[in-house]
């Protein structure tokens, strides 16, 4: 069991996200290099790793969902494949309003863009389009759908639908949350790009400037420079990764048609291969085609160090949003009642208490919580405790 976190698969046609959705989760979404491959959006189940705790109390877990792999926690979380985005999305081209509301309902963004160029602006063949290109379309075509909301915002406030007392952060965030923000939030980024509380006195630079801080906050991206198996893409990689324009994101190097490629062999018994490993063996009989095929695929796991698609997806997880993954324990330290020692992890937000994980759990264990006890050490721990990556906590209630 987890806290569900959503995260959004975004991209223009055919850059393989299909591709990186089906790797990922080994759902079968249809694939095709050809615009709206994906109509709706899917949503899987995809894993996250967490090292897990039961081997250092000698014990074998038996988690109740996902799957533990020699000590290492598959910890499920939805990965949601959002529906082909073209230019003017936000003005409603293409899937656009189906597109933006199906993003609204994600945490954090995995932005695959084909990093070999060789698709165009809509999606179809060509050579030689720059992968910056796409990385601002998208930034762009997001901040538009934010801009268009807080005009909305700024134009209630200024019509007088609020009450003379209303803050303007109070309204936008009134307006704006559908992104999950706050007046605290609202007010925290008016400071930060300094235009002072008079939306009055803003102009659409400044207008612009504040839906694109609101937009960072509330939908973190992370980059996906797919089909790095390629020369053209490795030499692209280069160039964005050390230019200080992109120092604001992060890019994660993968072949989306590696890890898939893995997987299936895997799943047929032709190799050994653990998701987001860097290296996997040949235990199967396999064609001199498919043996030259799979050498590529480990040249570039040499090169890279994976596939890049799980690190991608932990990437947004754990160091985009700062999720922590956290074990409850049992009576006895790790067991319940039914015996399962450690059968669920949690991934929660960052800086929670040791209240809010008792509330993750059941909104009645949180209502009761009396202390929590750490497993490891059985000190015993105060509602206000901030909470650890993989910490092993037993939650006392009086529910």
């Amino acid at each position: 069991m987890s806290t569900s976190y959503r995260i959004g698969l975004v991209g223009k046609p055919s850059v393989g996200k299909s591709s990186f959705f089906n790797a990922a989760t080994m759902n079968d979404v249809p694939e095709g290099a050809y615009p709206f491959t994906t109509i709706d959006p899917s949503v899987g189940e995809a894993y996250a790793r967490v090292d897990c705790a039961a081997p250092e109390f000698d014990e074998e877990c038996t988690p109740s969902v996902g799957y533990c792999d020699h000590g290492t926690r598959f910890v499920p979380t939805k990965l949601v494949d959002v529906a082909g985005l073209i230019p003017g999305a936000h003005e409603g081209n293409g899937l656009g309003n189906q597109f933006l509301s199906d993003l609204n309902e994600t945490d954090v963004l995995v932005h695959v863009v084909d990093f070999s160029g060789e698709t165009d602006a809509e999606g179809e063949p060509t050579e030689g389009h720059d992968p910056r290109d796409d990385i601002a379309f998208l930034e762009e075509e997001l901040d538009q759908w934010y801009l268009g909301v807080l005009e909305k915002g700024i134009e209630r406030y200024e019509t007088g639908y609020t009450t003379e007392d209303d803050a303007i952060e109070e309204e936008l965030a009134e307006q704006m949350s559908a992104f999950k923000t706050s007046e605290d939030e609202i007010k925290r980024l008016i400071r930060r790009v300094d235009v002072g509380f008079d939306p009055a006195a803003w102009d659409e630079d400044d207008q612009l400037e504040l839906a694109r801080e609101i937009r960072k906050e509330t939908k973190p991206m992370v980059i996906a420079a797919n089909k790095m198996d390629t020369p053209e893409a490795q030499a692209n990689y280069e160039e964005i990764a050390s230019d200080p324009d992109y120092d604001h994101l992060t890019i994660v190097p993968c072949s989306a048609h590696a890890e898939k490629a893995l997987k299936s062999a895997d799943k047929a018994g032709v190799v050994d291969y653990r998701p987001g490993d860097g290296e996997f063996e040949i235990t199967g009989d396999v064609s001199g085609e498919q043996e030259q095929g799979l050498e590529k695929i480990r040249d570039f796991l040499a090169e890279f160090g994976a596939t890049g698609v799980q690190a991608a997806l932990e990437t947004a997880l754990f160091d985009v949003l700062g999720v922590t993954p956290v074990f409850p324990g049992g009576a006895n330290g790790l067991g319940n009642e039914r015996g399962e020692v450690l059968p669920d992890c949690y991934l929660i937000p960052p800086n929670s208490t040791a209240e809010d994980f008792a509330y993750s759990l059941h909104s009645d264990i949180g209502d009761g919580f009396l202390h929590a006890i750490d497993c490891r050490t059985n000190r015993q721990l105060g509602k206000d405790y901030e909470v650890e990556s993989r910490d092993v906590i037993e939650v006392i209630t009086t529910n």
